[in-house]
């Protein structure tokens, strides 16, 4: 690595897994070769490229030597160039048992959860990570959290119902027949995990850019933000498709009247005529380029939609000069973006 850190990775091991056990801190994200956070280059040696998305890593980048390391594994010594994260690193992950608090329907396919841990657990946590359930068929499903590390209590995670999906359909009560989730169900979940939080030591302007249920990190980070002060001009672009996505638009605004430094963008796609919606329209990351055409002196945090954040991360970089090491992400990724 450019830093010159050496670490040794099992035979079965992926790279990530290697540099995370080594406390070496590789951004990643969705683990499973969806989302592109890991991706670097292999300046040497010999390795195996694992299933991935076709979307988080092109036929043209694997020509560079480009790589996805959440699913790399080494067949010699290799030698790797990547960007490396300060900040997680001392922090512990755990796995934890949990108790739903709470659940409330935010819109007709979101619903926010809350989760309180024993009370001889204290999480600790960098806004914008995420945790992962671990299902009974040792499946996991991963959700970012939505509180700031400051606050007290329960921690909240947003959750977009996709039908089929064995996670959200128990959520949702969905299946009939099956187990719908309930005040003070036992979970279990690993966490914090993922290199998506705010570097607190720069002190560029910041756009941050969602899709969806991509707001709930951004909220944290906001809030985060607010709490210690941190002032900085700080824009949210929050994108969805009809009005009522945007599910927590009047919180944003009361964000903006309160926070000297914030400004709230949302954008709708499709709006329909019974939404009566005068505000900006289109794909939320365009609405950027058109307010901020030369991002070059900004820092981009996108959360949201793969086939949103991979956009972003092109179109920002290509014609707004935005540096590639500016721009941070979390996809939320599904079963069906491994197929992209």
């Amino acid at each position: 690595m450019p830093s010159g850190h050496k670490f040794e990775v099992a035979a079965d091991e992926t790279i990530l897994g290697g540099a995370l056990r080594h406390s070496i801190g590789m951004p990643y994200g969705c683990k499973n070769g969806a989302c592109g956070s890991c991706k670097g280059r292999v300046v040497d040696g010999t390795f195996v490229q694992g299933d991935h998305a076709a979307s988080a890593l092109t036929a043209q980048e694997k020509t560079e030597g480009r790589a996805l390391f959440c699913c790399v594994t080494a067949t010699s010594d290799i030698t790797i160039e990547c960007r490396e994260v300060h900040g997680a690193g001392d922090i512990p992950i755990k796995k934890v048992p949990c108790r739903v608090q709470g659940i409330e329907r935010l819109t007709d396919d979101v619903m926010s959860i809350r989760l309180q841990l024993p009370a001889t657990e204290r999480m600790q946590f960098l806004a914008g990570q995420y945790v992962e359930f671990l299902l009974r068929d040792g499946k996991r499903r991963s959700y970012s959290i939505a509180t700031a590390p400051h606050e007290e209590g329960p921690i909240e995670l947003h959750i977009r119902h996709m039908p089929g999906g064995v996670f959200t359909d128990y959520v949702f009560g969905a299946k009939e027949g099956a187990p719908a989730m309930k005040e003070r169900d036992i979970l279990r979940f690993e966490g914090p995990l993922g290199s998506f939080f705010l570097r607190e030591d720069s002190d560029k302007p910041i756009i941050l850019l969602a899709s969806g249920t991509g707001f709930a990190p951004i909220k944290a980070i906001v809030e985060h933000a607010a709490y210690t002060g941190i002032e900085r001009p700080m824009t949210l672009y929050w994108g969805g498709r009809r009005p009522r996505d945007l599910y927590m638009h009047a919180l944003c605004e009361q964000w903006a009247r309160d926070l000297p430094n914030f400004r709230y963008v949302p954008v709708v796609s499709n709006a329909a005529d019974e939404d009566q919606w005068t505000g900006r329209t289109g794909f939320v990351h365009q609405a950027v380029i058109a307010d901020h055409p030369d991002l070059s002196g900004h820092e981009v945090y996108a959360c949201g939609a793969p086939v949103m954040v991979n956009a972003a991360r092109q179109d920002f970089t290509a014609q707004c000069a935005l540096h590639e090491d500016a721009f941070f992400a979390d996809s939320f990724t599904s079963e069906a973006d491994l197929h992209v």
